[in-house]
């Protein structure tokens, strides 16, 4: 990929750039250790990849040594982040493919999405502002002001799931399952029960009860009606 300065990125860079997004939208701190675990490399990988990122113009350390976009790396990460969006779109809405799939192998068609076909793309989608798990598309979506991660609800809420976080799409088997029991961004769920000493929640959707761990609840965003 080629930036807006005219330098080009690799592939290994496109993804810190991408994970780096990802972290920063959902409020996770963003540090080094966070990197190496989510995109499963050794520490002394993620600091060289890092050290040349920096050098490169993309990202600068915080006083407590979070790791920041500068302008420069936001646009390419946005850019990157958008192509992966709409290779998600072009799979379920064009090619139908199940959306907890799409995740995984929007990976293979995100870095051959040119500029030109980006276009055309947006076009053909309708102008899509989010991709099929409801994440904002950059420059196209934003995020809900009232949204909240699902491990904060009480026992009774009714709400609207809102988006599936881009750390439980890394998880095929959860997403399939989040699939299979209609919890997708727009479901109405009512909470059957919340209870913090056994780290559980239990909706009530249409499809029957959907019991989640709160570990997983915390990955997925949602509204109250």
């Amino acid at each position: 990929m080629v930036g807006a300065s005219g330098k080009s990125t690799t592939s290994v860079v496109e993804d810190y750039l991408q994970v780096l997004h990802y972290l920063t939208r959902d409020g996770s701190p963003v540090i080094a250790a966070r990197l190496a675990e989510r995109l499963n490399v050794t520490p002394p990988t993620v600091t060289a990849t890092l050290q040349r990122m920096e050098r490169d113009g993309l990202i600068e350390h915080g006083a407590r040594k979070e790791i920041l976009f500068t302008p420069r790396g936001r646009d390419v990460a946005e850019n990157i982040v958008r192509r992966h969006a709409l290779a998600e779109r072009l799979l379920t809405d064009l090619l139908k493919m199940p959306w907890h799939e799409s995740h995984e192998e929007a990976h293979g068609v995100e870095h051959v999405i040119t500029p030109n076909i980006e276009t055309r793309l947006l076009q053909a989608l309708g102008n899509p502002s989010t991709c099929p798990h409801g994440n904002p598309i950059p420059g196209l979506g934003t995020l809900a002001p009232d949204e909240f991660p699902l491990d904060q609800v009480e026992t009774g809420d009714e709400l609207i799931i809102e988006r599936i976080t881009e750390e439980a799409e890394e998880d095929l088997q959860l997403m399939k399952y989040l699939q299979e029991h209609g919890v997708e961004p727009g479901a109405r769920m009512t909470v059957r029960e919340a209870t913090r000493f056994n780290a559980l929640v239990v909706l009530e959707g249409p499809r029957g009860p959907v019991p989640l761990g709160l570990p997983v609840a915390a990955k997925l965003r949602a509204r109250r009606v």
